[in-house]
């Protein structure tokens, strides 16, 4: 519904563009200020600005289907800084002709030359946010719990979450996952949830990514959760739709399930492992999933209940959220992901409002909360002022 109120923000939005950009172009040269380049320019302009809407509407053919999509995606990022430069541009334009009363401003030079200025920028942090967006990055951290293993002093874990596979990510971006996480030589592989991005079908080559997941060398195995993003659900522009009651079960695609066996990837569904009777691995349910398909999840004291808190618990949830309960109910490592950081800026800035820890290293008492920015995108196929990252995670026992 909310969408449907914004949409003629959208439209007047996207006609204030292409009024600078009428204006720009014809003070370039006459020959663009003819109808018939004006007509041109206005039907391509609105094909793609458009994309959002008939990537969601129009589902076949298949490629077609898949074009508008990808064509989506990059078009929204680019649309966001083309408005933030614009914007800025036009204040300042308007404090230098009413404020500081500068006759220049209306020069035919400055105008085209500040609008040239204005397209490099926005390349600039277009090209930036995407090389961003597919290249990883290794964050490690040191942590020390105060606990022994069997024959065993540290424990090398890798945390990734928020891949995305879909038309963002493919088989490409899962090999420089996969390459990067081998490099780690882990003893542990967590990934905390969003392995898809609404759509199973939107993964193009599932069984070649599968393949590829396949690949992951790590001593104890490859344990995940769920995320929010994990269910087939309609989205338009980022907004998601209400479903019937009776609709629920349909958002859970089996061949996700069937993706992760495929892949050799343990789901953990409320559920906890004891590893070589060492330590423990905990999945928990999404906060946000379980409401959509009307199940519940077990509270953190519930998950560790029955757990020998005398080994080291190690719990993977895709937000992070109820952190001191987490905290309290004698849990020593919690990994998350979902917040993307805020992924493109300001979003990065404007995230630390919403959350304890929105990305990086938090400690509760003698629990280690960490949050990966991610290792894929969701929406704007960029990252501007966050990377794409795995975290390594270097677990030392000091009690061994």
């Amino acid at each position: 519904m909310l969408a449907i109120f914004l949409a003629p923000i959208y439209i007047l939005l996207n006609i204030y563009v292409l009024r600078w950009g009428y204006l720009w172009i014809g003070n370039c040269h006459h020959l663009f200020q003819s109808r018939i380049f004006r007509i041109i320019l206005t039907v391509i302009y609105t094909l793609i600005a458009l994309t959002p809407l008939t990537g969601f509407l129009i589902r076949k053919p298949a490629f077609l289907h898949r074009i508008l999509k990808i064509t989506s995606n990059y078009f929204l990022g680019i649309f966001m800084y083309i408005l933030m430069v614009l914007f800025s541009i036009d204040v300042v334009r308007l404090i230098l002709k009413y404020a500081v009363h500068a006759s220049w401003i209306q020069s035919r030079i400055v105008f085209a030359a500040v609008g040239a200025c204005c397209i490099c920028i926005v390349i600039i942090i277009s090209f930036s946010g995407i090389y961003h967006a597919k290249h990883i990055k290794v964050t490690p951290y040191k942590i020390t719990v105060d606990k022994s293993a069997p024959d065993m002093d540290s424990l090398q874990i890798v945390l990734l979450a928020d891949t995305h596979f879909g038309y963002n990510s493919g088989a490409v971006h899962a090999q420089e996952i996969v390459d990067k996480i081998n490099e780690q030589n882990p003893d542990l592989v967590c990934i905390a949830g969003d392995i898809f991005d609404n759509e199973y079908d939107a993964v193009r080559e599932p069984e070649k990514i599968s393949e590829i997941l396949r690949t992951i060398r790590s001593k104890y195995g490859v344990y995940a959760c769920w995320g929010n993003h994990d269910l087939n659900e309609p989205i338009l522009a980022g907004f998601t739709f209400k479903h019937k009651k009776e609709d629920s079960k349909q958002l859970k695609d089996p061949r996700m399930k069937r993706f992760l066996q495929n892949s050799n990837i343990q789901l953990l569904e409320d559920e906890a492992v004891l590893i070589d009777n060492s330590f423990y691995v905990v999945g928990r349910k999404d906060a946000s999933l379980i409401e959509k398909i009307e199940e519940k999840r077990k509270t953190p004291a519930q998950l560790t209940q029955k757990l020998d808190k005398d080994k080291t618990i190690i719990v993977i949830d895709h937000q992070p959220k109820e952190l001191q309960d987490i905290a309290d109910a004698g849990v020593d490592l919690d990994l998350c992901g979902h917040t993307h950081d805020g992924q493109t800026f300001p979003g990065n800035f404007t995230v630390k409002f919403l959350w304890e820890n929105p990305c990086g290293y938090l400690q509760k008492g003698s629990m280690h909360n960490i949050v990966t920015s991610g290792s894929g995108v969701w929406g704007p196929a960029m990252r501007v002022g966050t990377d794409s990252e795995i975290c390594t995670i270097n677990l030392i026992f000091s009690n061994s």
